[in-house]
């Protein structure tokens, strides 16, 4: 929460002392200092950071999009046509950030959105995102796909909130879907978020160009790695391959040899049986096979606690989540990385928030896909959304500083909010709504 207390009041003013956890503190501590912190404030300078710090096919795999990447650049640009319109002579020096979602209160509508590989970015990976989400009390949303087991991310996430974002397997391994859920349940996860949008991976030219997915040396399956089903599933799988060891390794040789692998010949042969093991774990779960909606009821029996589905764009799906009795969405086109050309991800929450089925439902709406300022979340609230989830940044922030990077990135994005809030002459996040947006049309080309 953020609040302030009454000073003694004077004969001319009364002055307020912020309380310590206010999140505009952050702002102020950084004056306070007298010299320049350490990381910048400018989400553009995060980027920029993330770059110089790890290698260009590292950053690309982060940053880059779907094909040509206007997905990513509407989800950005959408929201210069959604203008806030502040309120003067508000009390607003008292304000409330918390939300309530799925019966637990949370100190602020901010999620850390699930990313995957993020030891691509710093070895100390999602150990340090788990760690600064604690320090800050921001939810940390873990990826399938992460570097590090459920396991290792709870150990260092310690009685910090933490959902679990599921990359479903195949129909054919439903004992590992069964035994990754029971796994996040024991951990600590209080809830599961199924991605919709990426059974096969998007058509992305910067990894393409460089030959480039870190799944194929096994980052990015240690959730898989660390599961009993899908070892004794691999155990499986290895004993009907009759084939020689010469021949097996010969079928590897053949195919990282070609010109633009990346390694070479003495990281084929060292990594060998874990690329095995790694490209089988990626089969399962990013497989080209699609689910449908009647597939949801499987969840159910492996999961009591709420369900949200992400990547949901249109009013009709959100409905068909309602009618499959899911908890919540979270409004997503994958940061624009799977489907390019596709509408911007807030244009697409405008239209789900103002559906009067979706609003009547009790249906919780989340958002994903833009989000880089404090104003981006109010005008993402305002559209309709319960909290909202930050990517790209804290991954940034990550490559920048690991754990310090990740905090610096998450308090300016509270402090900013804050901040935004208190200016748009708002007491708390409830007060938030369509009233406080106007739209700009952008004008036709010529």
């Amino acid at each position: 929460m953020a609040d302030t207390k009454p000073l003694a009041k004077t004969e001319e003013t009364t002055c307020y002392e912020p309380d310590l956890d206010s999140y505009v503190n952050y702002q102020r501590e950084i004056y306070a200092s007298l010299r320049r912190p350490k990381y910048s404030t400018k989400p553009a300078q995060w980027e920029a950071a993330a770059r110089a710090a790890v290698p260009s096919p590292n950053f690309l795999y982060v940053n880059g999009s779907a094909s040509s990447e206007s997905t990513y650049a509407a989800n950005i640009s959408a929201f210069e046509r959604y203008r806030l319109r502040p309120w003067m002579l508000v009390q607003a020096t008292r304000r409330n950030m918390s939300v309530e979602i799925f019966g637990r209160r949370y100190n602020s509508p901010l999620l850390v959105a699930p990313i995957g590989v993020q030891e691509i970015l710093h070895p100390d990976a999602e150990e340090a995102t788990a760690r600064a989400c604690a320090a800050v009390k921001v939810p940390m949303i873990l990826s399938t796909a992460a570097t590090r087991s459920i396991e290792q991310v709870a150990q260092a996430n310690g009685d910090g909130d933490r959902w679990y974002q599921l990359y479903w397997p195949k129909p054919q391994a439903e004992e590992l879907t069964a035994s990754l859920l029971s796994r996040a349940k024991v951990n600590g996860f209080q809830v599961l978020v199924v991605t919709l949008d990426t059974f096969m991976i998007g058509w992305r030219p910067n990894d393409l160009d460089e030959s480039y997915i870190p799944f194929i040396w096994g980052q990015g399956c240690q959730v898989g790695f660390s599961d009993p089903v899908f070892n004794c599933m691999h155990s499986e799988m290895q004993a009907q391959d009759t084939r020689s060891v010469t021949e097996k390794l010969s079928e590897i040789w053949q195919i990282l040899k070609r010109p633009g692998s990346i390694g070479g010949a003495a990281r084929v042969l060292s990594h060998a049986s874990v690329m095995k093991k790694a490209m089988h774990f990626t089969d399962l779960v990013a497989s080209g096979n699609y689910r449908d909606w009647n597939d949801l009821q499987i969840l159910r029996k492996y999961w009591d606690g709420p369900i949200v589905l992400k990547g949901i764009q249109t009013v009709e799906d959100a409905q068909r989540a309602i009618d499959h009795g899911m908890d919540g969405i979270i409004v997503s086109n994958h940061g624009g990385r799977q489907l390019d050309g596709a509408i911007a991800s807030l244009d697409a929450l405008a239209d789900i928030g103002a559906d009067e089925k979706v609003k009547g439902s009790g249906l919780t709406v989340l958002f994903d896909s833009g989000i880089r300022t404090g104003s981006d979340v109010l005008k993402a609230l305002a559209l309709g959304a319960k909290a909202v989830l930050v990517g790209r940044p804290y991954a940034y922030g990550l490559a920048m500083g690991g754990e310090e990077g990740v905090k610096h990135v998450l308090n300016c994005m509270l402090a900013d909010t804050d901040n935004s809030l208190a200016n748009l002459g708002k007491r708390n996040i409830a007060e938030i709504s369509r009233d406080d947006l106007r739209v700009i049309q952008q004008p036709a080309k010529l």
